[in-house]
């Protein structure tokens, strides 16, 4: 893994913590010598991410449709900011840059880019490793969702066991690079 697809939120929350397990995250990435691709926002859990990164030398590729571009949520301290037409392109971009993906605590444009990549994922159009980072049990009330889902039939089992879930970065990390190189 060299770059990883971060999706999450324009905003920061209501609780700290989200801030806290951005930072934490981004602290991970950066020890690990890991890039950043991500929707090169300036504002929220982005941004919070973007800057930790850039400050400590990490490349940040950012992808943006010029719609956002036109209001000013660009962030254009990004290593490289590539400017789409539309969110379609941007998502797609965001997906097949990225080496593996994290969607932190985030509102429905994270949660459309998490389905998207499992879908993906499941239709054999990729493979490449997706972790909910779980802050504050962010993902508790989609995790029994999913799992009812499951039980009901709409999902499979082989469909679930790639996502990986974790409160804490450095495990979350560590399971995305071993669904990349499987031990023997």
């Amino acid at each position: 893994m060299k770059k990883i697809t971060i999706y999450c939120g324009a905003n920061t929350g209501n609780n700290p913590i989200y801030k806290e397990g951005s930072l934490a995250l981004a602290k991970e990435l950066v020890d690990r010598e890991l890039d950043l691709v991500y929707g090169a926002g300036k504002v929220g859990l982005m941004g919070i991410m973007a800057d930790y990164m850039l400050t400590a030398g990490r490349n940040v590729y950012g992808i943006i449709p010029q719609k956002l571009v036109d209001i000013e949520v660009a962030h254009q301290g990004c290593t490289e900011l590539t400017v789409v037409e539309t969110m379609r392109d941007r998502k797609w971009l965001m997906a097949e840059r990225g080496d593996g993906f994290v969607a932190m605590p985030g509102g429905i444009g994270t949660l459309e880019e998490l389905f998207e990549v499992m879908t993906l994922n499941q239709l054999a159009y990729m493979r490449k490793p997706l972790a909910l980072y779980n802050v504050n049990g962010y993902y508790d009330q989609l995790i029994s969702f999913l799992d009812f889902s499951r039980q009901e039939g709409f999902i499979k089992d082989q469909q679930m066991a790639p996502l990986i879930i974790s409160d804490d970065p450095r495990e979350l990390v560590d399971a995305m690079a071993r669904f990349i190189t499987p031990s023997a």
